[in-house]
Protein backbone atom coordinates (compact mmCIF):
# COMPACT_ATOMS: atom_id res chain seq x y z
CA UNK A 1 0.00 0.00 0.00
CA UNK A 2 2.10 3.69 -1.36
CA UNK A 3 2.04 6.25 0.90
CA UNK A 4 2.66 9.20 -0.50
CA UNK A 5 3.83 12.22 1.72
CA UNK A 6 3.33 16.15 0.54
CA UNK A 7 5.15 18.64 2.95
CA UNK A 8 4.78 21.98 2.18
CA UNK A 9 3.67 25.45 2.59
CA UNK A 10 -0.17 26.38 3.22
CA UNK A 11 -2.68 25.24 0.42
CA UNK A 12 -6.41 25.78 0.10
CA UNK A 13 -8.66 23.07 -0.27
CA UNK A 14 -9.03 23.16 -4.02
CA UNK A 15 -5.13 22.60 -3.89
CA UNK A 16 -5.03 19.94 -1.74
CA UNK A 17 -7.99 18.01 -3.53
CA UNK A 18 -6.11 18.56 -6.93
CA UNK A 19 -2.72 17.15 -5.56
CA UNK A 20 -4.48 14.09 -4.47
CA UNK A 21 -6.54 13.50 -6.84
CA UNK A 22 -3.57 13.70 -9.48
CA UNK A 23 -1.18 12.44 -7.17
CA UNK A 24 -3.37 9.33 -6.70
CA UNK A 25 -4.27 9.19 -10.50
CA UNK A 26 -0.66 9.35 -11.51
CA UNK A 27 0.63 6.47 -9.02
CA UNK A 28 -1.86 4.21 -9.73
CA UNK A 29 -1.45 4.37 -13.92
CA UNK A 30 2.41 4.03 -13.29
CA UNK A 31 2.46 1.11 -11.09
CA UNK A 32 -0.85 -0.47 -11.86
CA UNK A 33 -2.07 -0.89 -8.19
CA UNK A 34 -5.18 -0.04 -7.52
CA UNK A 35 -6.33 3.95 -6.36
CA UNK A 36 -8.39 2.46 -3.53
CA UNK A 37 -4.58 1.61 -2.28
CA UNK A 38 -2.89 4.51 -2.47
CA UNK A 39 -2.86 7.03 0.27
CA UNK A 40 -1.84 10.78 0.05
CA UNK A 41 -1.14 12.34 3.06
CA UNK A 42 -0.47 16.65 2.94
CA UNK A 43 1.72 17.92 5.82
CA UNK A 44 1.35 21.59 5.97
CA UNK A 45 3.86 23.95 7.38
CA UNK A 46 4.22 27.48 8.42
CA UNK A 47 6.71 29.76 6.78
CA UNK A 48 8.71 30.17 9.73
CA UNK A 49 9.37 26.39 10.16
CA UNK A 50 10.53 25.89 6.53
CA UNK A 51 14.26 26.90 5.37
CA UNK A 52 15.87 26.96 1.77
CA UNK A 53 19.43 27.83 1.16
CA UNK A 54 20.51 29.00 5.09
CA UNK A 55 17.19 31.32 5.16
CA UNK A 56 14.03 30.63 6.58
CA UNK A 57 10.82 30.66 3.69
CA UNK A 58 9.24 33.82 5.37
CA UNK A 59 12.69 35.80 5.22
CA UNK A 60 13.03 34.18 1.50
CA UNK A 61 9.66 35.95 0.59
CA UNK A 62 10.39 39.34 2.46
CA UNK A 63 13.39 39.66 0.10
CA UNK A 64 11.83 38.93 -2.86
CA UNK A 65 9.30 41.39 -2.61
CA UNK A 66 11.48 44.34 -2.36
Amino acid sequence: MPVITVDGGKLTKEQKYDIIKTLTKDLSEITKIPAQFISIIIRENEDDNMGVAGESVTEMKQRLKK
